[in-house]
């Protein structure tokens, strides 16, 4: 009996041994600030296009330069549109889409747009905000578009790349003129 109990717990030793339980799976972590996944990606867009909003019809009231002008208005267009489809898609792929709001970056370029006061130093304020913020998002799409991890979302990001590759085009082509600076009379002009 001694030993019968003996190799019965050997076998059951020896039995638990051999069946290890499975690891669990673990989820990928995704890192919401990553631009190649989709939360990253989309709270960047998003403050992208509303930047790109908000800073023109910052642009329609500080400015009184015609071409300056029809950019903003054709800008504030373009990016509602594909901000509207970035949303659409996101909730048809059964994501949250992010709330409408600037990220630190974008806030610090609308901050520094509205220190520039009116007239041709904001527009040449908004023409060098707009390069850099179309070059930003230009990298922001294509990269999206070529290894994001939602294909319904890189197919935004694919359609959303010639839209912006000409608004950095035109934002670079920009005529604007340098503001003035005041005349300070030389020492002998004075009275």
């Amino acid at each position: 009996m001694r030993k019968l109990a003996l190799v019965l717990g050997s076998a059951i030793a020896l039995a638990g041994c051999s069946s290890t339980a499975p690891d669990p799976v673990m989820a990928p972590v995704v890192d919401p600030t990553n631009p190649l996944f989709a939360p990253g990606y989309m709270a960047m867009a998003a403050s992208g296009d509303l930047f790109e909003i908000q800073s023109s019809q910052l642009a329609l009231q500080a400015s009184a330069n015609s071409a300056v002008r029809g950019f903003a208005n054709m800008l504030i267009a373009d990016h509602t549109r594909m901000s509207q489809q970035l949303m659409a898609t996101a909730q048809s792929a059964g994501l949250a889409p992010p709330p409408p709001a600037l990220l630190p970056q974008h806030q610090a370029m609308l901050d520094q747009l509205r220190a520039a006061g009116t007239g041709p130093g904001f527009d040449m304020a908004y023409q060098q905000m707009q390069v850099a913020a179309h070059q930003q998002a230009l990298q922001l799409h294509q990269n999206y578009a070529s290894g994001g991890d939602v294909p319904a979302l890189s197919a935004v990001a694919s359609q959303a790349v010639p839209v912006i590759t000409m608004h950095l085009q035109h934002a670079q082509s920009l005529q604007v003129m340098a503001p003035v600076a005041p005349a300070t009379p030389s020492p002998g002009e004075r009275g």
